[in-house]
């Protein structure tokens, strides 16, 4: 395991989670750097959105590569990627791919399991083994399940964080580091997840999440803000451009 990924790995601790403002190029990894950050990661909407793509792996693998290269280039904070599905339908694919990033410097990726062809998600199994690949890598694989993504808000229930969990420890098995539950956000959910799941658990920030202090409190160890960073900073450059050239000459 090389240092930065070391580094990474202890950085994710319940109670004490580790804040991830998500960046999408190397411009804003440093004033995210700057600001203090621990650790930085990408979010692939984001970062695909900055290179005129849509999310969705729309971004040619060899562009997320050089992206993420410059980043690690100007920070020395362990970084993470986004790297979505593992941009590859077999796992052979996402080993190499995921070997691809390690030896740029990255310290960590997401995979999720999402099947992109189908729009579901993947078999459990067939998901293990994709993050086995990458994980044999060494580097720090930090698991995605798009249950909750993919259930409407009202379904969101115990039941659903069982579902959560046997993913969970069938991705730990693997060899994923972390797990992560977008779109999770009644505490209790969370709650659960964290005192039952194998892994640290990763929430990602929303509009009606818990605050910062109160996921804490329930065990979270790591926090991600996905593309609302991006988007925000988009909204207000675009706020101001048309202000300008609203301007009669």
């Amino acid at each position: 395991m090389s240092d930065m990924v070391a580094r990474f790995a202890k950085l994710h601790q319940p109670g004490r989670p580790l804040i991830l403002y998500n960046i999408w190029d190397a411009g804003s990894a440093k004033i995210v750097a700057g600001a203090g950050a621990r650790a930085v990661a990408t979010g692939s909407l984001s970062v695909a959105g900055a290179q005129g793509y849509e999310d969705g792996e729309a971004l040619p693998f060899d562009v997320a590569v050089t992206n993420a290269k410059h980043i690690t280039s100007v920070v020395d904070i362990p970084v993470s990627i986004d790297l979505e599905t593992g941009y590859g339908e077999q796992s052979d694919d996402v080993e190499a791919n995921a070997r691809s990033m390690k030896d740029i410097g990255v310290a960590g990726l997401n995979i999720e399991d999402q099947d992109l062809n189908s729009g579901g998600l993947r078999d459990i199994d067939e998901q293990a083994t994709r993050l086995a690949a990458a994980a044999s890598t060494g580097i720090f694989v930090n698991a995605r399940t798009d249950l909750f993504i993919r259930t409407p808000l009202p379904e969101h229930d115990q039941a659903l964080v069982r579902l959560a969990l046997e993913r969970g420890k069938a991705f730990a098995d693997a060899g994923a580091r972390s797990l992560f539950v977008p779109f999770v956000r009644d505490e209790q959910l969370i709650a659960t997840l964290c005192e039952k799941s194998e892994l640290p658990v990763n929430i990602m920030m929303m509009p009606d999440s818990p605050e910062i202090l109160r996921l804490a409190e329930l065990g979270v160890a790591r926090i991600s803000y996905g593309p609302g960073p991006w988007r925000a900073a988009m909204a207000s450059f675009e706020e101001q451009a048309k202000r300008i050239f609203q301007i009669e000459l």
